[in-house]
């Protein structure tokens, strides 16, 4: 299983947001620049964060891109899922028969969910609130 680069530059995104925060909106030329994203390809990620109502836009000559929620808010399997969509590894996780006729009696499916319910388990229980603070105390160690 391999994550696109949607989701590892759309979470580099969200990350510079929010430790933007405070400091007013971000525009996507920053964000591109501090994290080496081609800008044309931010918009459609951050088009797509903006759909599941993750970052809102502020207009005007010092508009940009900012949180829709705290930090602490937003989980790590919100943005995922927003960027990738589905989390399954393979689609015979859901129930639906039309999808594989072994569905009932594959041993191989119990694998499969097993490793779904745990990627989500610890997506869901990691927020960009966590991700920003390891930020911050990465700086602060580098400076010492």
């Amino acid at each position: 299983m391999r994550l696109s680069t949607k989701t590892r530059y759309g979470l580099r995104a969200m990350v510079e947001i929010a430790l933007s925060q405070g400091g007013g909106p971000i525009q996507i030329k920053l964000i591109s620049e501090k994290q080496d994203i081609s800008s044309k390809y931010l918009e459609q990620l951050i088009a797509m964060l903006k759909s599941a109502g993750l970052v809102r836009s502020v207009r005007g000559p010092h508009g940009g891109y900012v949180l829709a929620r705290p930090a602490e808010q937003i989980t790590l399997l919100e943005i995922i899922k927003a960027l990738e969509g589905s989390l399954d590894v393979v689609d015979c996780i859901d129930e639906n028969p039309n999808i594989c006729s072994k569905v009932a009696d594959c041993v191989t499916r119990q694998v499969w969910i097993q490793i779904h319910d745990t990627l989500e388990s610890i997506l869901k229980n990691q927020t960009l609130g966590d991700l920003v603070a390891k930020s911050n105390k990465k700086k602060t160690d580098y400076q010492i």
